[in-house]
Formats: structure tokens, sequence, C-alpha cells
């Protein structure tokens, strides 16, 4: 099997980028997936001073007698993530972003750059998204050969026959997983105004979210084809500078609606409309996610 979409992700990255999740903060390119945790079921590393909140249980007596200082044990575990990638389907994702570029393009882009990085610390990487008649679930495994499969079969199932809807894939989760991940969905406003705030917080209660949203092109110019309807919108509407106002403050109401069910559940966001420079966004929005965290 060739590995095409990832060559492509390959030549599109531009930069290095960080991860951090609640339970560690790791850089995903240099293999240091090392975080100190207080316990005495992890790995000994090191001996320190104690500080006011050490479990008593970690002072090491021995070493404290003979320094005549409190000294307590430390340990270190090495993290290794479970990413999974909620793809949206829906024909929705055969139109055009904001920057006219197909929407499934940039979300392509967007979970092969991100799963090609955490990939190369050996992170485990899945990926659930709804064909035209079931649910197509991609298990946890690491590898580029794993990523390739998942992003093929994307391409081929994101198509004008697909109807589907996001949140079978999220409530698939949602019944079927208890182990810790870091999801993230990738989808239009569409897709976002579908998943309520119930289910956000959810999600975020066992999970890490991340939401990348591809944002739409406006209506405006000549032929401009509306593909979840499969024809072309009317030229009195396209042109006309008073509807697309409308048409615009409408849009700005949706997205603050979805902005404000993202916020309350703490989960971090950013809106794509190209794949150029991707990695930059990524590593925009991974920032945005560090910050939550805190």
């Amino acid at each position: 099997m060739k590995l095409n979409f990832i060559s492509q992700i390959q030549s599109n990255m531009k930069k290095s980028v960080v991860i951090s999740t609640k339970r560690a903060t790791s850089s995903i390119l240099d293999g240091s997936y090392v975080s100190v945790f207080k316990g005495r079921s992890l790995n000994f590393e090191d001996l320190r001073e104690y500080v006011p909140g050490d479990d008593i249980k970690d002072i090491d007596w021995k070493a404290t007698a003979r320094s005549r200082t409190t000294l307590v044990r430390e340990y270190v575990a090495e993290k290794k993530h479970n990413i999974m990638f909620v793809m949206d389907t829906n024909k929705r994702m055969l139109g055009f972003s904001d920057k006219m570029e197909e929407k499934k393009e940039i979300a392509l882009y967007a979970a092969g750059t991100l799963a090609y990085l955490v990939s190369r610390n050996g992170d485990f990487v899945s990926s659930t998204f709804a064909t035209e008649k079931s649910l197509d679930h991609y298990p946890f495994k690491t590898g580029l050969m794993n990523i390739e499969k998942f992003l093929e079969a994307y391409d081929k199932h994101c198509n004008r026959k697909n109807d589907s809807d996001i949140n079978k894939s999220l409530n698939y989760i949602m019944r079927n997983f208890r182990r810790r991940m870091i999801i993230v969905i990738i989808t239009d406003m569409k897709g976002m105004l579908s998943i309520s705030e119930q289910t956000y917080k959810r999600l975020r209660v066992l999970h890490d979210v991340i939401l990348i949203n591809i944002s739409d092109a406006n209506a405006s110019g000549k032929d401009v084809f509306d593909v979840e309807e499969n024809n072309f919108l009317p030229e009195f509407f396209t042109k006309s500078k008073k509807l697309l106002k409308k048409e615009e403050q409408k849009r700005i109401e949706l997205m603050t609606e979805c902005q404000n069910r993202l916020k309350k559940a703490g989960i971090a966001n950013s809106t794509f409309d190209t794949k150029e420079r991707i990695d930059i966004k990524i590593t925009e929005l991974l920032n945005k996610h560090k910050l939550e965290m805190r």
C-alpha cells in the first residue's frame, strides 16, 4: 500500500507542535513523554527536598537521616496518548471553505498532519466516522500505515450519497470507550450546531476534546452551488447585498452559539479555511488547548 496521503502531508508540513493533556504535557516530536507523578506504583527516578503537600509515604527516611534534610522519592511514567479522530463525512464537506478550497481536503490535511506528528512518538491513533449506511471504526494502532488507511477510507466515504450525522460517531464513542483519549472532532458549522451542549460535556467528563471547524464559503457570486440541496442558488439571492448581509449576520449568530457551547464545556477550537500552513493552525489550536488544561 502506497502512502499517498502521508506523502502529501509530509510535503505540506512546516514546523513542530506541542500537545498538552490533563495528565501530561509532552513534545510530539522529540520523544520526551516523561511526566513526574507522585506515587509508589511508578518507576523511581530521583530524590528531592520535601515540599508541603507531598505524600508522607514518599519520604525516604534513610536518605533523610543521612542528609538531615527531608527527602522524598520522585517517580516517572512514560506516557503515550490515545488520539481519536472523529471526522464528519456528510456530503456538506464536499462544499468549499471561505478560501474556496474543498472542505473535505482541509479535513484530510488537518487530521493527517496531527496524526502524522503524534505517530512519530509512537502514540496510538484511531478514527471513527459514518459511512453511507453504517459506521467505520479504525482501532488504536501505531504507524503510518494505520493513518493512511483511515485517511483513504474517509476520502472514499465522504461523498454525495453520504447524509450522515456526526453525532452517530460521537454516540458510538460514548457507549463503547472508557479509556482516556484525546478526541479531535473535525466538522463544519452545521455539524457543530448538531452537537448538543450535553454531548460536549459528556465527552469532557472522561476525555480531552479538541474541535476543528472547517469554514464555509459565503453565498455571493455567480453559479453558487448548494451541495446539500444539489442545485445552484438563485442569482436574486447571490447578488443581493441586502440578503447577503442578512445571511452573514445569521452566520455570525450561529457561530456565536457554537462558540458558547464549546466555551461552557471547556473545549478548545479553531476555524480552518485552507490546507496551507495547516501545521501553524494546529500549533495555535494546541496552545489554546494547553491553556484550557491549566
